[in-house]
């Protein structure tokens, strides 16, 4: 199985509307990419950073040399700060990754996460979302992750029927 497509991974989301104006959380978009570079980069690390290096995280492409790039600019970045440096993350940290670039199954997780909502996620409607809207809400549906995003997304995806 190969990672998503490329497909616009520089945006934002309405439901991250609360925070993104001055970018003091972390976007979906950033979070895929961080995956994709394999970093944890913690909050403080985010807020460490400058208003123009937290918007150049989010237009940074995503194509695989520029992963690399990336990774190596973060880490270089983040090794003097108060928070320590980024740390590489383990491989089954990255389980969001494959699950959203299978656009053959909806993700078991995700799957149960919208039946107790009461919205049912169907094969089709998980293949006409692009790689980014899927891995936003497989991050999303996780266990330990805040799901209050979650029916918000749905709702913004067209898959809800609130």
């Amino acid at each position: 199985m190969s990672l998503p497509a490329p497909d616009s991974h520089d945006r934002c989301f309405g439901f991250e509307a609360d925070f993104v104006a001055d970018l003091r959380c972390l976007p979906m978009a950033v979070r895929r990419k961080l995956d994709l570079a394999g970093v944890k980069l913690k909050l403080s690390h985010w807020q460490a950073l400058g208003a123009a290096e937290r918007e150049g995280l989010l237009a940074w492409p995503d194509q695989p040399l520029a992963i690399e790039a990336l990774r190596a600019w973060l880490l270089e970045r983040t090794a003097a700060m108060a928070a320590g440096p980024a740390r590489p993350l383990p491989p089954a940290q990255l389980e969001a990754l494959p699950s959203a670039a299978d656009d053959q199954a909806v993700p078991v997780v995700l799957a149960a996460a919208c039946r107790q909502l009461g919205t049912p996620l169907r094969l089709e409607q998980w293949q006409g979302l692009d790689g980014l809207q899927r891995f936003a809400l497989v991050k999303l549906s996780h266990p330990g992750h805040e799901h209050r995003n979650l029916p918000r997304a749905l709702l913004e995806f067209g898959l809800s029927c609130a």
